[in-house]
C-alpha cells in the first residue's frame, strides 16, 4: 500500500492545518480546525471551494448533526427514555462536556462546532455530497462509560465540574492560542493523562474509526473537515486502515463479568445472612437486622433526594426503593428516583434549551428541573451505595458474631 503525506502543499491552498495524503489513488485533504474558531470556518469554506473535492467528510454523526443544525439538542429530548434505558450516566457526561465548550465559546464568541455547519453548508452550496464519519456519540460515549472503573467515574466526573467551574481568567495571549487549537481535544487529551482508558476511546478509537469512513467515502478527491487534535491520529491510522474494522468500534462492550458477580453476590450474602441469623438467633434477631438493612439504605438514599430538593414524593420513592434496589443489580435507587422526579417535577422546554450555560453556575443545578433530576440520580445512588456497604457490614458482623 502506497501512502504520501504533503503537509503545506502548493497545489491550491497553502495552510498548515491542511494536511495532504495519497492513498490507493484517493487525495485525502485533511483540514485541522479548532471547534469554536472562527478562523477554522472561514479556512473550511476557502478549502472546500478552491478544491472542489468529489465527497467533503465531517467530523459529526446524525444525532450531533442534528443537534447543530436543528438547535434542538436538549429538547428533543425523550428523558423518560432515557431513564428506561438506564443512560443517565452517558447524558450526564454529555451535559458536563456540553456545558464546557460552550463556555469556551462564549469567551471567544463563536458557536461551537460553527466550522462544521460551514463545511456542510458550503459543500450543499456547491452540489458536492456530504459524509457524516464520526461514531455515534452514543456509542462513544457507553463505551467510554463502561470502560473506567468507578474510581475512573468519580474522577472523570470531578475533572469535569472542575472544568466548568474554574473562574481563571482567559487572556488575550490564551484566546490566541485556544483559536488556534481544537479545544475539545484539548480537553479529553489532558483527561487522557490521568485516565489513559478516556483518550483511548474518545481519541483514538474515533481517529481510526474517522479514517476508514473517510476512506470509504466515494471519489477520489476528498476533503475531510476534523478537530484539530485528530489529524495526527488519522495519518498514522491511514497507514494501517486495512486492519481497522468499524463493527468492532461500533459494540458497546459488556460489564466486566466481576461487576456482574459483585453485584449478585452482595443481596446473595445479605438475604442468605439473615436467614442464617434467624436460625441460628432466632427470628427476632433476624427481623431486627432486616430492619437494619432497611433503614441503612433508605435513609441516605432519602437524604440525597432531599439534599437534590427532589418532589417530596421522589424523596418518599428514594426510601422505599433503596432497600429492594440494592438487592438486585437489574436498577438502582437513582433510576427509580429520577424516574419518579421527572414524572413530578419535569423540565420544561426552556431548562432543556439553557442547560449547557445554567450547568456552569452551581445554584443552577437546583432550579433548572433537568439538572435538579441528573442531582436526584447522582445524590440518591450515592446514599444508596453507601447504605449498602454499611447494611451489610453490619449484618455479616451480626452474623460473625
Amino acid at each position: 500500500m502506497e501512502v504520501s503525506e504533503k503537509v503545506k502543499s502548493s497545489r491550491i491552498i497553502d495552510h498548515s492545518d491542511v494536511t495532504r495524503i495519497e492513498v490507493e489513488g484517493k487525495e485525502l485533504i485533511i483540514v485541522g480546525t479548532a471547534h469554536i474558531s472562527k478562523e477554522s470556518a472561514e479556512l473550511v469554506k476557502n478549502v472546500i471551494e478552491s478544491e472542489r473535492p468529489d465527497t467533503v467528510c465531517v467530523e459529526l454523526d446524525n444525532q450531533r448533526f442534528k443537534a447543530l443544525s436543528e438547535n434542538k439538542k436538549w429538547e428533543a429530548l425523550d428523558l423518560k427514555e432515557v431513564i428506561r434505558k438506564k443512560q443517565l450516566s452517558t447524558l450526564l457526561i454529555n451535559i458536563l462536556l456540553a456545558s464546557y465548550q460552550k463556555k469556551l465559546g462564549d469567551k471567544l464568541g463563536v458557536i461551537p462546532g460553527v466550522e462544521l455547519l460551514a463545511a456542510i453548508n458550503i459543500a450543499k452550496d456547491n452540489s458536492i455530497p456530504v459524509e457524516l464519519c464520526d461514531r455515534d456519540v452514543r456509542i462513544t460515549l457507553k463505551r467510554s462509560w463502561n470502560s473506567m472503573s468507578l474510581w475512573q467515574k468519580l474522577k472523570f466526573l470531578t475533572s469535569g465540574i472542575a472544568g466548568i467551574y474554574d473562574k481563571e481568567e482567559i487572556t488575550e495571549e490564551k484566546l490566541a492560542e485556544l483559536k488556534q487549537t481544537d479545544v475539545m481535544n484539548n480537553l479529553m487529551n489532558e483527561l487522557g493523562k490521568a485516565l489513559p482508558v478516556l483518550k483511548l476511546v474518545l481519541i483514538d478509537e474515533r481517529d481510526q474509526y474517522l479514517t476508514k469512513k473517510i476512506l470509504e467515502s466515494p471519489g477520489s478527491r476528498i476533503v475531510a473537515v476534523v478537530g484539530a487534535g485528530h489529524v495526527k491520529g488519522i495519518v498514522a491510522a491511514v497507514k494501517d486502515h486495512e486492519r481497522i474494522s468499524l463493527s468492532d468500534l461500533e459494540k458497546v462492550p459488556a460489564s466486566s463479568i466481576w461487576v456482574k458477580i459483585i453485584g449478585w453476590a452482595i443481596p446473595v450474602i445479605i438475604l442468605a445472612s439473615i436467614i442464617i441469623i434467624g436460625f441460628s438467633k432466632g427470628f427476632t434477631a433476624a427481623g431486627d437486622n432486616a430492619v437494619f438493612w432497611v433503614l441503612a439504605n433508605g435513609i441516605p438514599a432519602s437524604i440525597g433526594s432531599l439534599i437534590a430538593f427532589a418532589h417530596p414524593f421522589t424523596i418518599v420513592i428514594s426510601f422505599i426503593a433503596a432497600p429492594l434496589t440494592s438487592l438486585t443489580p437489574l436498577i438502582g435507587a437513582g433510576y427509580v428516583a429520577a424516574f419518579v422526579q421527572s414524572y413530578y417535577a419535569p423540565p420544561i422546554v426552556k431548562e432543556f434549551s439553557t442547560v449547557s450555560t445554567d450547568a456552569r453556575k452551581l445554584r443552577n443545578w437546583w432550579q433548572n428541573r433537568l439538572l435538579r433530576i441528573m442531582l436526584v440520580f447522582v445524590l440518591c445512588s450515592l446514599g444508596s451505595v453507601i447504605g449498602t456497604y454499611v447494611g451489610a457490614y453490619e449484618i455479616i458482623k451480626n452474623l460473625l458474631n
